[in-house]
């Protein structure tokens, strides 16, 4: 006598279908709690080899912009004192051009003279708080800065203005006398017109960074877009295939149970 293996075909059938509908529950709402589609190598390798170069980029940019964003504060600050400079060195050819007129009583050149002094005091005063970070492109001595514009190690050099006394040359200069209030008046024309050339190019830096940043600023709202596009996931699409499945499971559970009882219940019609 030949034994014979009865198989439930049926309920094979629907274990499998079920099985596989709870693969599906599990991996959206693996997508639903972590907000991606792709979460390790096994659910798409190539994609995800993509989505981290793009995203490597993205981090880079995001550290080159801060480089620039402190640069861009460094600037202002030193065009901000620049201005005052600037404007200082203008009061200051007023008292000079006071302090030029013949016959002026000696009391009052000298205090035009003390109000002179004052006035280049507070430029000192200026260029030595012109100060962001440490850097001071201002200052008497200061180097150029060379600030990170990408990732691949390029450069923007920032060049330092000297707007100190010294560097205006109008540390020695005073109205104590009409000769010297004279040649104060000459220095301060020639001061003025150096500070002018000095904050353009301060202006024109600052320019360059900020319009670098800003270029930056679209290029990594470009890569965000782009590795959402790759990984992320559509939580309306995922949260309907989410309410499908679960309907799926649940007609699933009802067909295995069915196909399970279909044997018992022919089973009991030949033996009653």
């Amino acid at each position: 006598m030949v034994n014979s293996i009865n198989t439930n075909n049926a309920a094979a059938t629907g274990l499998r279908h079920l099985s596989d509908t709870r693969d599906r529950l599990d991996k959206i709402q693996t997508h639903i709690s972590t907000g991606k589609k792709i979460n390790s190598p096994k659910d798409d390798a190539a994609t995800l080899a993509i989505a981290q170069q793009l995203i490597a980029t993205f981090e880079g940019t995001g550290a080159v912009r801060e480089g620039l964003s402190r640069a861009s504060a460094t600037l202002d600050v030193a065009v901000a004192a620049g201005e005052s400079t600037s404007e200082l060195l203008i009061e200051m050819k007023g008292l000079a051009v006071q302090a030029s007129q013949e016959g002026l009583d000696q009391n009052s050149r000298d205090a035009l003279d003390s109000a002179f002094n004052a006035l280049r005091d507070q430029i000192t005063t200026i260029n030595d708080s012109a100060d962001f970070a440490g850097t001071n492109l201002i200052a008497a001595g200061a180097v150029d800065q060379n600030i990170l514009s990408d990732d691949d190690g390029g450069r923007i050099t920032v060049a330092s203005q000297d707007l100190s006394t010294g560097g205006l040359a109008i540390a020695s200069l005073s109205l104590d006398t009409f000769a010297s209030a004279g040649t104060a008046l000459s220095g301060l024309d020639a001061a003025i017109t150096d500070a002018s050339a000095k904050l353009a190019n301060l202006g024109s830096s600052a320019k360059r960074i900020e319009t670098h940043d800003e270029l930056l600023g679209i290029q990594n709202d470009t890569l965000r877009a782009g590795i959402g596009n790759l990984v992320d996931a559509d939580l309306a699409e995922e949260s309907a295939a989410l309410q499908s499945n679960q309907i799926k499971e649940s007609i699933g559970v009802i067909s295995l149970s069915v196909a399970n009882a279909a044997p018992s219940r022919m089973l009991a019609l030949f033996g009653g």
